[in-house]
């Protein structure tokens, strides 16, 4: 009997129909019919698996980050309270969890319950491999705006850092709400945030150009942004800008690359993660065909529209984030 027929039984009480698993790994679905999502998850099949081939310490980097921004994010004070607030949820799903990290994450927080990692490209394959020896946690390839479960069956539902790179977000939204258990439950969400209004322009212009890109021009414009983003963070320059609202320019003291990142172009660079994460983080930003930005109001009509309550929200340069309870 294999070591995760108990969670895959457990699985199959909260589908809509049945899924056939191998090991830890079911498909409900391969590709989509909208060429942009098709598209999106080419590209974060070749990001994921490009980057798995890094050195482990480098991944391990990335992850240590994630996991400490993770708890930041959606208002956890430590990986203790977390974990406690994971003792209760007997279902958690990670809805579009790449190569599986948080999800074993999850699973290693809460041993008791059933993790299931969810991604409509091939990193969920990838996932259900490299943590194959973890029982509690399975892997499903699939579409996280129309996922198998049976409305209310999931405790706890995360979807970090993804929402925005869905065909329809306003759907997706809807859905991981559908799935979450009513009043007791909590879906954690992730959305990217609107910057000034010279960056959106680029960033807009960009996704339109970079249809036209091979992947290794891709990858060779993400190294690009990512010297340059070094090459300005050694520049150690600060400087005060005025407040310009019109441009949705934020006055205050600013580091040179923190500035054009935050206002202009998006060039990541971060000393700690290093050149390789750098790179991925550029390319996984201007290759995707659906890259949605939102603002708070837009967070706000977004769980009234669904009935969702907020049970806690941030909003920071970077993005908007947020854990709703279903009424």
């Amino acid at each position: 009997m294999s070591i995760f027929q108990t969670k895959i039984d457990t699985v199959n009480e909260i589908l809509s129909y049945p899924v056939v698993f191998n090991a830890n790994f079911a498909s409900v679905g391969e590709g989509s019919e909208h060429q942009n999502q098709q598209q999106t998850n080419n590209v974060f099949t070749e990001k994921w698996s490009k980057y798995d081939d890094n050195e482990e310490q480098a991944k391990e980097n990335l992850y240590a980050f994630q996991r400490d921004w993770y708890l930041k994010l959606y208002g956890f004070e430590s990986e203790e309270e977390f974990a406690q607030f994971l003792q209760d949820k007997p279902v958690i799903l990670d809805a579009g969890c790449g190569l599986g990290y948080k999800a074993a994450w999850f699973a290693k927080l809460a041993p008791n319950s059933l993790v299931i990692g969810m991604d409509f490209s091939d990193a969920a394959k990838q996932a259900a491999e490299i943590y194959k020896d973890v029982p509690n946690l399975l892997f499903m390839r699939g579409d996280i705006a129309s996922t198998p479960f049976q409305a209310g069956s999931i405790a706890y539902v995360s979807c970090d850092q993804v929402i925005m790179h869905t065909e329809n977000p306003d759907k997706t939204f809807s859905e991981l709400c559908r799935i979450c258990e009513p009043e007791v439950g909590q879906f954690a969400c992730y959305f990217y945030a609107k910057k000034a209004l010279p960056r959106e322009l680029v960033d807009d212009y960009f996704r339109t150009a970079c249809k036209d890109l091979s992947s290794e021009q891709l990858w060779g414009l993400s190294e690009q942004l990512t010297t340059l983003g070094k090459t300005l963070s050694e520049l150690d320059v600060k400087f005060d800008c005025p407040d310009i609202p019109v441009l949705g320019i934020k006055g205050g003291e600013y580091d040179i690359q923190r500035f054009l990142y935050w206002n202009f172009l998006k060039c990541f660079w971060n000393k700690e993660l290093g050149q390789e994460t750098s790179v991925a983080t550029n390319f996984d930003w201007y290759s995707p065909s659906n890259a949605r930005r939102f603002n708070i109001q837009e967070v706000n009509v977004l769980a009234k529209d669904n009935h969702m309550i907020m049970a806690f929200i941030q909003s920071e340069e970077a993005c908007h984030s947020g854990r709703f309870v279903r009424q």
